[in-house]
């Protein structure tokens, strides 16, 4: 089997995977563009990028990728200078070949995700055994990122958790291994549903953890910390259900949207007093829900 790659270069690296991705891409991958210098060691706080990224979009080889370069042209700011290519790439074993090039990663002071061959030799660290797999979620994405560095810094002892969109369970998991009493994970997709048990029973918090399709979500009771990373559009549409499972003084998080979305996110979810922290052009949404006045 043989897959369709699509090669473009672009200024708005983040704008065009999530253009690629959004149109069906089974994987986005960066890398500097031919006519530029490689940045081999960015400055501190820098964003490891270069002035133009070449972005590689992996699709089924039976895909008509029109639609991909119409969405493309309508929405990528420098479209017309991208040089869109397509490409036939043989099939190989793409599990394989990122285990092997995937180290431990740390996430705040305490939080490593690190893949099952490789091992953390740090005090007090708190470690989830993650394998990419069938659903989205190792940590490497920033807005995982944003997500886990918070998750590290709450308090979560006792705490009910709701990931919505859970994708890989990996936030999820890791509450409950930061001592999270109890988390429901929901995803419209069931193979994010069976990578989460699978998850969940290789990191031993499958006794603490339930999973529902969003078709099924009907948990009872109120949740602590509400967690959701996805996309601006769902968050917003989701604000209704999301506040409705949030006590009173309880922590939402909010994650895959742009920085340029931010204010648009808050605004569909009133009574919260945010905070806002960004990583390479995402942007993260932490507030607590503002209690009622007796």
């Amino acid at each position: 089997m043989a897959w369709r790659q699509l090669v473009l270069q672009t200024q708005y690296p983040d704008f065009g995977e999530e253009i690629l991705e959004a149109q069906g891409a089974l994987a986005v991958s960066m890398k500097p563009a031919e006519d530029v210098d490689p940045i081999l060691e960015p400055g501190p706080g820098a964003t490891p990028l270069w002035p133009r990224v070449c972005l590689e979009g992996l699709f089924p080889d039976d895909s008509d990728l029109g639609p991909v370069y119409r969405a493309l042209e309508d929405l990528l700011p420098d479209a017309a200078q991208m040089g869109a290519e397509e490409t036939l790439v043989p099939d190989t074993d793409w599990v394989r070949n990122c285990l092997d090039n995937m180290g431990a990663m740390r996430f705040g002071q305490r939080l490593w995700v690190a893949p099952h061959h490789r091992e953390v030799d740090a005090p007090d660290a708190v470690v989830i055994k993650l394998d990419p797999g069938l659903a989205f979620g190792t940590g490497t994405h920033p807005t995982t990122d944003l997500c886990l560095q918070w998750l590290d810094g709450a308090s979560l002892h006792g705490q009910r958790v709701l990931d919505y969109g859970c994708g890989s369970g990996i936030l999820a998991v890791a509450a409950l291994r930061l001592g999270a009493r109890e988390a429901v994970a929901v995803d419209n997709d069931p193979q994010a549903i069976l990578a989460t048990r699978e998850n969940a029973v290789n990191n031993g918090v499958d006794a603490l953890l339930h999973c529902a399709l969003d078709t099924d979500f009907d948990a009872d009771g109120d949740f602590d910390i509400v967690l959701a990373n996805i996309l601006a559009e769902p968050l917003i549409a989701l604000a209704p259900t999301l506040l409705a499972r949030l006590k009173p003084g309880g922590y939402v998080v909010l994650a895959g949207l742009l920085d340029r979305q931010a204010d648009q996110v808050e605004a569909a979810y009133p009574g919260i007093a945010w905070t806002r922290n960004a990583l390479d052009g995402w942007t993260r949404l932490a507030g607590r829900r503002e209690n009622p006045q007796p």
